[in-house]
């Protein structure tokens, strides 16, 4: 791990002279088979940077493959942080695969090339790349091809079912604990969860349990707009306008839907697909609520933030346009993934400096506590300002220090947990997991 990470300055909006033009030849749509191939070429191409898993198969049996790259693959290193970029999770929404894949590939030049921000981003870094979550929707759609494929024709897996729609509903859950001082973070899941979602919605919940994610976006397409949580109303409609549903978060989560915004060459001028979206961002319930996303689903149950990345106007464009695609979403990609070393991070010991697992780490006046991983190390995404952050575990004295956050790299604060004496000890009350039968909801013509 590289030490002193500095994001690159005004330079970055120059890009990198080696490639800067790319050549039409080296765009096509993947079938599956060629994605693998295109992933292990990577692969075999960087050998020491990268490693190729599968989180899962499909409902058709197709292996869920994600790319990492890392300067230890394999292996996490305390204090770097987890990143994932998530494509296709509509199997008819097909831009966001081919630029994981064209961006694996950069990544994996502009490395050997020793491009100094890309070899940074590496070191300090821990990056998984899933080019299509819906690999058998995919194959629906691109037999049909970009000239004749429907708003419709697959979307949805091989049981035809919205992959978006399909997470544990915890919105309803979160909105319930608002209300009677209930937890914020982290919430339980419904009993008998497993057995309610589709195969690669399942697959994508054990991989969060699996790593500790700090950010992450899932790319779509059919508008070109920086979509943030939450997705789901806490009202309804009122004469037929709908309302933000902010997060806690909610200006770090703008801020984020900015910096892709404006990376981009033209999401943030707003106007685009015929909808007009100021800065090229919005609030999903403010656009329309949904139930049962992805990106709600994250920060509800994990430490990770997500966006919703809507990309081109056209599901399923030509591969004519796809370099132009590149060119314009190139910056924005890398930028996005340097925004997980915003923030505080730091190790949470007790007094024999001994990593403390899920830690829960709290900020004064944002109302979303995050939580320490297997190692001890925790990762808190926060805009610049002075906050007071507490460190708490069970059978631990809580520890509160105030830090103060620039717009730079992340600040180290550690934390040192007292044993609390017996008589100090309170018993938590027992939460039990709310049973969230899953429902079926009504189709929407809609990108997300």
């Amino acid at each position: 791990m590289l030490q002193g990470w500095t994001p690159p300055g005004l330079w970055a909006l120059l890009l990198w002279l080696p490639g800067l033009l790319a050549s039409a030849s080296d765009f096509k749509h993947h079938r599956y088979e060629e994605m693998v191939r295109a992933l292990f070429a990577v692969q075999n191409q960087c050998p020491y940077i990268t490693r190729i898993y599968s989180i899962g198969q499909s409902v058709e049996g197709r292996h869920l493959y994600v790319l990492e790259f890392s300067d230890n693959p394999g292996i996490h290193e305390a204090l770097e942080p987890e990143f994932k970029y998530v494509g296709n999770m509509h199997g008819n929404e097909v831009l966001g695969r081919e630029l994981l894949i064209k961006l694996s590939q950069f990544l994996c030049e502009e490395y050997q090339a020793r491009n100094q921000r890309i070899t940074r981003l590496i070191h300090d870094t821990r990056i998984h790349i899933l080019p299509s979550m819906n690999p058998d929707g995919y194959e629906v759609a691109a037999r049909q091809g970009p000239e004749f494929n429907g708003y419709l024709v697959g979307r949805g897996n091989a049981r035809e079912v919205d992959l978006n729609r399909n997470f544990p509903d915890l919105n309803a859950l979160m909105y319930y604990y608002e209300k009677n001082n209930g937890r914020n973070h982290h919430l339980p899941l419904p009993d008998n969860w497993e057995q309610q979602v589709e195969p690669e919605t399942l697959a994508v919940i054990k991989w969060m349990q699996s790593y500790n994610f700090v950010l992450s976006a899932n790319l779509h397409g059919g508008a070109v707009v920086a979509n943030y949580p939450f997705d789901k109303s806490r009202y309804p409609r009122i004469r037929g306008r709908t309302m933000n549903a902010d997060t806690p978060d909610d200006k770090l989560f703008r801020k984020l839907a900015r910096t892709y915004s404006y990376a981009h060459s033209w999401m943030h001028k707003g106007w685009n697909c015929g909808d007009f979206f100021d800065e090229g961002i919005t609030n999903g319930a403010s656009w329309y609520s949904l139930s049962k996303g992805m990106q709600d689903f994250n920060y509800l149950y994990s430490n990770c933030f997500e966006i919703t990345l809507e990309l081109s106007c056209n599901k399923f464009p030509p591969e004519s346009t796809l370099p132009r695609e590149w060119l314009a979403n190139r910056e924005a990609l890398v930028s996005y993934i340097e925004q997980v070393h915003h923030g505080i991070k730091g190790m949470v010991y007790d007094e024999n400096n001994n990593p403390i697992r899920k830690a829960e780490i709290s900020v004064a006046g944002i109302n979303h506590d995050v939580t320490s991983g297997v190692d001890g190390d925790y990762f808190r995404l926060l805009l610049p300002g002075t906050y007071t952050v507490t460190a708490s575990a069970p059978g631990y004295l809580p520890s509160t220090s105030t830090v103060t956050v620039g717009p730079a790299e992340a600040i180290q604060l550690h934390f040192y947990l007292k044993k609390a004496k017996k008589q100090n000890l309170k018993q938590k009350p027992h939460k039990s997991k709310r049973n969230l039968s899953s429902h079926k909801t009504s189709l929407k013509l809609s990108p997300r």
